[in-house]
């Protein structure tokens, strides 16, 4: 995805070797007089001899490293090149940041003239930057077949991994969608099932979080005068390792019915797991680049391989980013539609998903609306194939809501006709059912540290326990309002316009949901309602039958979460004398007044 993990994860990051490449300035850092670097970033081939001439060093360097030889690689000036390169320019030369050698920059630019006279004047092809970059990657990225088949002929590796995240220059190719760089690599042996390295966040984030107690304990000390305690030793920072064989194994549900909790208590990096572990051609399904993506099936690369940190396919990280058109290319050319992530993400889910997503902080918010391929069009495509309808998440996905998540409910166990009744969309919820899609299948409830926000630990509802893996949150509450009344789901909820009132009827009147339903926090579709104002659904919940006295588990009653019950969520002064007409009771507890 990007997930996968993809967190996170665009295009731009796969390249931050490449960018840190020098992009020299006349204004650039101030060092010693470099007359003739200084004639060749003018691209003034007469100056650049007279100076020779006049016995100025050919090596001269500013502030930042670039000599006239990287000026010249930069510019593609292959004149200047040649003129400084039989003065005895030093083509190993390295920029102060980054130690990028001409060849490195001439490879990032796509001057393939360049980059063959530097290498037949002997330059190293197999030289790093101190990143561990090769001008490989940089050529490949950079999408010039003749600069990297240059480098192939004088030595380059087609395999070399930088050190960071183990990327070869495949997958750099790859991820900037140079399909010219992609088949002249493979052409020379690049292996297209190698996979990036894997890193682990939860154990980043555990470190870094033991870290910051450390750093604010000394400066809480030195800012009383005390003498700082001792920094603990241990291991430095957990990074990217390569994973053995296909990658680290997924935890697997024992029971499907009972998905299991991971990350329910609201830790990013814990939803997150493992990132990293692309292959060439998941890193193209993932930014959408059809040409690379194909290029590399015609060259062998495995349509189902998954990456090693949470067994995604190309299929399912083209689809989680809205990649509609490549997914169903790659599903036409046999791509399984029914392998899930390990937390059982599926390309039916994904389709759904990236249609309702919210799209504030989505690192491709606009790439599903340029679809020839609707989302409706991929459900039912899948569907007549034969995809299993009700495939139930094993944890939440992080992809949902990128760095944090505001729509209140943990979706553990949501089915795809769940995702829909939370995006109040019958159209799609019709679809699924005629595919025997169970609109019955809730949420599961996992652990929790209490039963709800602000209140006590005592159970108000009178209702039985739920168990870790029982039901928790029905699609009539998704269709409710569900996480209005628990947080900022308003700020993120994306849902059919004006949909609310057809989608509750739809539940209801044809499928028979239950209006007084609880959910694991014994809130009923009305407290949901309430909870976003909505009269018109109250009045028609009672009608219905609904109790509007029902008390949650923490004691809130429907009047309750329409009284502002958290920060920064006003109360709804109609809905509290509407539902207190219904004789609801008012606790008085807004905490945003």
């Amino acid at each position: 995805m990007r997930r996968a993990r993809s967190v996170a994860f665009a295009a731009a990051a796969l390249l931050a070797l490449g960018a840190a490449a020098p992009v020299g300035s006349p204004d650039g850092p101030a060092g010693p007089d470099a007359p003739v670097a200084d004639a060749a970033m003018r691209g003034d081939l007469d100056a650049v001899r007279s100076l020779l001439a006049a016995g100025e060093d050919v090596n001269g360097a500013r502030g930042d490293g670039m000599t006239a030889l990287h000026w010249a690689a930069m510019k593609g000036r292959l004149d200047v090149a040649q003129v400084l390169i039989e003065a005895g320019a030093d083509l190993g030369a390295g920029t102060r940041l980054g130690g990028h050698a001409p060849l490195h920059v001439a490879s990032r630019a796509a001057h393939a003239p360049l980059v063959e006279a530097l290498l037949e004047a002997g330059a190293d092809a197999l030289a790093a930057t101190s990143t561990g970059a090769t001008a490989l990657h940089f050529a490949a990225a950079a999408g010039s077949p003749e600069a990297v088949a240059a480098l192939l002929r004088h030595g380059a590796d087609p395999n070399a991994r930088e050190p960071e995240w183990g990327q070869t220059p495949l997958m750099f190719a790859a991820a900037a969608g140079r399909a010219g760089s992609a088949s002249a690599l493979v052409d020379a042996g690049a292996d297209v099932s190698l996979t990036a390295y894997v890193l682990d966040i939860v154990a980043r984030d555990a470190w870094d979080q033991l870290d910051r107690r450390e750093r604010n304990a000394r400066v809480a000390a030195l800012r009383a005068g005390r003498a700082p305690p001792p920094a603990n030793e241990r291991e430095p920072a957990p990074g990217p390792t390569a994973a053995p064989g296909s990658g680290p194994q997924p935890v697997r549900l024992a029971d499907p019915e009972e998905p299991a909790c991971s990350g329910c208590l609201g830790n990013y990096a814990d939803l997150v797991g493992t990132h990293g572990g692309l292959t060439a051609l998941l890193l193209a399904a993932r930014e959408g680049h059809r040409d690379v993506a194909l290029a590399l099936l015609d060259e062998g690369a495995d349509i189902d391989q998954r990456s090693a940190a949470d067994d995604t396919t190309p299929l399912l990280i083209a689809m989680i980013n809205g990649h509609f058109d490549l997914a169903m290319e790659l599903f036409a050319r046999g791509a399984d539609p029914t392998l899930a992530s390990d937390a059982g993400a599926t390309p039916l889910y994904a389709a759904l998903n990236m249609h309702w997503a919210p799209k504030a902080r989505h690192p491709q918010p606009t790439d599903v609306h340029q679809q020839e391929w609707s989302y409706l069009d991929v459900l039912r495509t899948l569907l007549e194939a034969g995809v299993d309808p009700n495939p139930r998440l094993k944890k939440s996905l992080w992809f949902t809501t990128y760095n944090r998540d505001l729509l209140g409910v943990d979706r553990t166990g949501a089915t795809p006709f769940w995702r829909a009744a939370h995006a109040l969309d019958i159209d799609a919820m019709k679809l699924l059912l005629e595919y025997g899609a169970d609109p019955a299948i809730p949420t599961a409830k996992v652990p929790e540290r209490r039963y709800g926000r602000g209140g006590d630990d005592i159970d108000h509802s009178g209702l039985d326990p739920i168990p870790v893996g029982g039901p928790a949150v029905h699609p009539i509450h998704a269709a409710a309002g569900v996480g209005y009344g628990q947080g900022f789901a308003g700020n993120s909820h994306r849902h059919v316009p004006d949909g609310w009132l057809p989608a509750m009827k739809f539940l209801v009147e044809e499928l028979g949901a239950d209006v007084n339903a609880r959910d694991h926090n014994g809130y009923t579709p009305a407290h949901h309602a309430a909870s976003r104002g909505d009269n018109e659904m109250i009045l028609y919940l009672v009608e219905r039958g609904a109790d509007v006295t029902l008390v949650a588990r923490n004691g809130q009653t429907t009047v309750d979460l329409a009284n502002g019950p958290v920060q920064r969520v006003q109360p709804f002064p109609e809905t509290i004398a509407l539902l207190e007409s219904l004789g609801a009771r008012n606790n008085h507890r807004c905490v945003s007044c």
